[in-house]
């Protein structure tokens, strides 16, 4: 079985600076697999050309073998999901939301996407506006998981919120994998990383650490994040 991504020579330059430059790496077709590293270090580049909001200045990148330049992207983009950084919300309510993503407003399943992203179906008749940040970003994870994707990238997807929320959405977004959903998470938070990851991949100006440059990146932050981490912090 191939990869779930695989980057073979992929290169990014913006304004004749490279941003990102991959030889070889291959993310695994399940679990969630983690990209860390410092800000600027390419890791939102990365996974947004796995999405094809981003094509890459050279080099090939595969989906499950597929060459992606060769695919659809609309219909790539339906089969990889993706949650950004910031809850984005529409006019209207949560159902008005949801709707976007699906044509189905049959209510069981519309509550059903909700419930596998932490709400209950009491908030289909909310208004969007008067989501609290983590409740919006849930209802952005609900709305992802409608269009029936393969695969979810999550871009930095709790930075925004408090640290309540922030766990609340990893225990959600680990439900999902565990269901059998490939997610690829992003983030330069180690102490989540290790919440959460099956699989650590370290980016570092553009590169993909290895060996001891990868163990100093995490053993440097691992320290800080235990440092300052607040473990009571859980939230229900």
């Amino acid at each position: 079985m191939p990869p779930l991504f695989e980057l073979d020579g992929v290169r990014v330059e913006l304004d004749g600076r490279r941003v990102l430059d991959v030889a070889s790496l291959a993310i695994t077709d399940h679990g969630i697999t983690v990209l860390a590293g410092p800000s600027g270090s390419g890791k939102s580049t990365l996974l947004r050309l796995l999405n094809r909001l981003e094509v890459p200045t050279s080099g090939t990148i595969r989906f499950r073998g597929d060459d992606i330049a060769s695919l659809d992207p609309l219909r790539h983009r339906r089969r990889v999901g993706m949650v950004f950084q910031r809850p984005a919300t529409f006019p209207g309510s949560v159902r008005d939301n949801l709707l976007v993503a699906s044509g189905d407003g049959d209510p069981d399943h519309l509550s059903e996407m909700l419930s596998r992203a932490g709400l209950d179906g009491s908030f289909l008749d909310r208004r969007a506006d008067d989501l609290s940040g983590g409740e919006a970003q849930r209802m952005c994870l609900a709305r992802a998981l409608l269009a029936g994707p393969e695969v979810l990238l999550l871009d930095e997807p709790t930075s925004a919120l408090d640290p309540v929320a922030s766990r609340q959405l990893e225990r959600h977004a680990r439900a999902v994998a565990d269901s059998g959903m490939p997610l690829v998470w992003v983030t330069h938070d180690l102490g989540q990383a290790e919440r959460l990851a099956d699989e650590i991949v370290v980016l570092d100006e553009g590169h993909v650490a290895q060996g001891d440059a990868r163990r100093a990146f995490l053993t440097a932050h691992d320290d800080t994040e235990h440092s300052t981490a607040h473990p009571d912090e859980e939230g229900p």
